[in-house]
């Protein structure tokens, strides 16, 4: 962190010559291996962390410093007990006598009996929350008293919107998390998630995704902050803030973030998982480089994980540009460079830049990757190049010392030990559920309403729909301890002051399962009849709501050819068009709660709904929170993080867009369904035009910009107050507006507030035709709004 010590490195000189006086010159030598002895620098707790480093490095052969660069999931089966998930020391011994640096995910069974095919981030079978802290405590009892250096193991886990095992808390997708617009939000919810990460024993966390997101097609959208650069920056920061806290070594209840997955990866060629992002580097550095850099710059982010994609024909985990020159050299990035999973052995088999795993490795190595996850099958071939003289000795110290640094500025030398009943308090227990249930809530985005929101709790209330009675998580989740569904929330909350009647409506998919390869949609005939049973059952009822959308394996990561997950269509599927006709038809009132990962690309729905309340994914919490808005409880105040386009063809459209597109189309319109930035009130709001604190500043000045905000209403609300600048003429091309700020306020009826920000030259910067950073002088509109469509603006020069 700015300001902050990441190494412990506040040591007089006193201390540092009586450091260096316990340890021989050889000791601190390169290429010298002693074991460890009592009076080791290493094991000095107070000793920074780069000397520590240079100690342990100096006492290590080759084999162990290459070990600290692989990892253990497939393989954990050579460090189990055989036919069995408990960890055997005599195996682990005699497979991994030079110890391994990491193992992935302990908390599911990979490797153990009949689980081997199953997919992490999918579906994985776990072990439970004893079983996965009592193979972490033996894993690191046997690191620490049996292998000759005691070098601890990190372990990592999934948490992109909770600790990705069972019990733990599921918070809204990341998708909704970025639409509360709220950075303490996220950063309390990140801060729930990275406890219960490391109170199972993990110190480091695979998360957040920062890629900024612009095909829907795509089906990790779900996963991202959206379209926005500096939102997706914002969200990004809360979110390091939250899992690591302000210290460059963790605090109790803290773990490492890693950063994802650097770069380009929202935008692939058509839509498709890992395809290649054509982009150019200006583009890269206005609009995917940012949200990066931001967190890069402004955190101690511990790790960072390259994209599986190319640019410009060079795959990310092979790109010393992008890692070497860009990430750690322009930025100043510290930390560890993780692999995604199988990406630096897909340097051969995918790309085919590498002629085997031999060559891949010394590519992924060359461009910067410390650790290659999730079972470091390519760098398991670098001892025999090293000793070929294929692979330079320095490379491997180079990478195996930042592995050691995470280790120790983790504090795994001290404290590698998990206490179980600590984990029982922590997990999914009632301050982390009320958290989720706050996280929904302020996810939910109203897109459409007549007047028909929010109802009333009295007659015959009919909730339908494939995802009425189903608490969705969206992927990258594990059951939590509890979870509450639409249906669910509607009972508990109307209770005997109307009947609630439920129908089916029509199912999506033949299977729920998520890590099932094959996604087969269900049968039509089938939906027909069930559509007919719904339509009966809410002939007689006075308001219709409809639980409609995605499922898990409609809108998903597709990580590999038998297991897909990208679409070419971006409306409802299945017969869900149909059955929402079908109730129309009735003449009844139809409110929608839009269930889903993908945006709701739904002409027909949006036209002819009443009410259309956006929920994403919600967490395990979402059924009581829609519920609350759908009748009046709370007031959503979400807005929505991308564009939402009508239709495959308008496919990228994103509000940052450049002047020369959107020229229109034939037999088509060119506006959006909604627009970046779109939410809805039960109140209503008035925002009014910025005020500047000076007409012109000069090109490394500041402004301070005042924006009135007043709830001219009936009812408390929550609005977003957006800061866009447009820079009017420039040497190159420059978007017709960009997000600079934003601040979610909450306001009584007839309260006013002015919200101010401060625009520095950061907020004006472009990358000239020299591919330098500057700003130009010029004229520039700053623009104040609730959504990216409806704007006030001011004028700024700057000379």
């Amino acid at each position: 962190m700015p300001g902050k010590s990441h190494d412990r490195s506040a040591a007089t000189r006193r201390d540092l010559l009586r450091w260096l006086g316990t340890a021989s010159v050889a000791a601190l030598t390169p290429g010298v291996v002693h074991a460890a002895t009592p009076r080791a620098i290493y094991r000095d707790p107070s000793a920074p962390v780069d000397l520590r480093v240079r100690d342990l490095m100096a006492r290590m052969t080759l084999e162990e410093k290459v070990a600290q660069t692989i990892a253990l999931w497939a393989t954990k089966a050579e460090v189990m007990v055989t036919g069995g998930i408990a960890f055997d020391p005599i195996k682990a011994s005699a497979a991994y006598p030079a110890g391994f640096g990491q193992v992935t995910r302990p908390s599911d069974m990979r490797g153990g009996p009949s689980v081997d095919a199953v997919a992490g981030g999918t579906g994985a079978r776990f072990r439970g929350s004893a079983g996965t802290i009592a193979f972490v405590n033996a894993v690191q009892r046997w690191a620490r008293d049996e292998t000759r250096l005691g070098i601890p193991v990190i372990f990592h886990e999934e948490s992109l919107h909770g600790y990705m095992a069972p019990d733990a808390t599921m918070f809204p997708q990341a998708i909704g998390m970025a639409g509360s617009f709220d950075r303490d939000l996220m950063r309390r919810a990140q801060s729930v998630i990275g406890r219960e990460v490391r109170a199972h024993g993990s110190h480091l966390a695979l998360s957040p995704v920062v890629d900024i997101a612009r095909d829907p097609r795509w089906g990790r959208i779900e996963e991202t902050f959206g379209e926005d650069p500096y939102l997706c920056g914002e969200m990004g920061v809360a979110a390091v803030e939250g899992l690591q806290g302000d210290s460059g070594t963790l605090q109790p209840g803290k773990v490492f973030a890693t950063l994802k997955h650097m770069t380009g990866h929202g935008q692939p060629q058509a839509g498709n998982n890992i395809g290649p992002a054509p982009i150019g580097e200006r583009e890269l550095r206005e609009s995917f480089f940012p949200p990066f850099r931001a967190v890069v710059t402004r955190t101690g982010i511990g790790a960072v994980m390259p994209s599986y994609n190319e640019i410009d024909g060079v795959p990310s985990h092979a790109n010393h540009w992008l890692l070497g020159e860009v990430l750690r050299g322009e930025w100043g990035f510290k930390g560890a460079v993780v692999s995604d999973y199988g990406a630096v052995e897909e340097l051969d088999t995918i790309h085919h830049v590498a002629r085997d795993l031999n060559d891949a490795a010394r590519m992924a190595l060359k461009a910067g990757v410390d650790s290659v996850l999730p079972d470091g099958i390519a760098y398991r071939t670098l001892p025999a190049q090293v000793r070929a003289g294929t692979v330079p000795l320095a490379a491997v110290d180079t990478a195996c010392a930042r592995i050691l640094a995470l280790k120790f500025r983790a504090g795994l030398f001290e404290q590698p030990m998990v206490d179980a009943r600590a984990a029982e308090r922590l997990t999914g227990n009632a301050e982390a559920r009320a958290l989720a249930l706050d996280a929904a809530r302020k996810s939910l985005c109203l897109l459409t309403n007549d007047g028909t929101l929010p109802l009333t709790a009295k007659g015959r209330i009919a909730v339908i729909g494939p995802n009425a009675a189903i608490a969705r998580l969206g992927g990258y989740s594990a059951p939590p301890r509890q979870t509450v569904s639409l249906l669910d929330g509607v009972r508990a909350l109307v209770g005997n002051a109307a009947q609630i009647v439920h129908a089916q409506g029509v199912f999506i998919t033949q299977s729920e399962d998520r890590s099932a390869d094959a996604v087969l949609l269900a049968d039509p005939a089938r939906n027909r009849a069930l559509i007919a049973e719904a339509v009966e059952v809410a002939r007689s009822a006075d308001t219709i709501i409809l639980a409609i959308g995605d499922t898990e394996q409609t809108s998903r990561e597709g990580f590999a050819k038998a297991h897909l997950g990208d679409r070419t269509t971006l409306d409802l599927l299945g017969e869900q068009n149909a059955l929402f006709d079908a109730l129309k038809a009735l003449g009844k009132p139809v409110v929608v709660a839009a269930i889903n990962g993908r945006p709701p690309s739904w002409p027909n729905v949006v036209a002819h709904a009443n009410a259309i309340l956006e929920c994403w994914y919600p967490g395990q919490e979402g059924g009581t929170a829609m519920a609350e808005a759908l009748f009046g409880r709370i007031n959503p105040g979400a807005k929505l993080p991308l564009t939402v386009v009508r239709e495959v063809g308008q496919v990228p459209f994103y509000y940052n867009r450049k002047p020369s597109t959107q020229r229109g189309y034939l037999f088509s319109e060119v506006t959006p369904l909604f627009p970046f930035g779109h939410g809805l009130s039960y109140t209503k709001f008035e925002i009014g035009t910025p005020r500047l604190s000076a007409p012109s500043i000069g090109r490394a000045g500041s402004v301070t910009v005042e924006v009135d905000v007043a709830n001219v209403g009936t009812r408390a609300g929550d609005e977003v107050v957006q800061l866009y600048v447009h820079d009017l003429v420039a040497s190159v091309a420059r978007p017709v507006m960009e997000l600079k700020g934003f601040e979610r306020v909450t306001l009584a009826p007839g309260e006013r507030r002015t919200v101010r920000f401060t625009l520095g030259p950061d907020a004006f910067a472009l990358w000239d035709i020299d591919m330098r950073e500057v700003v130009e002088p010029g004229r520039f509109h700053i623009e104040a709004g609730p959504d990216s469509a409806t704007l006030k603006t001011a004028i700024l020069d700057i000379v």
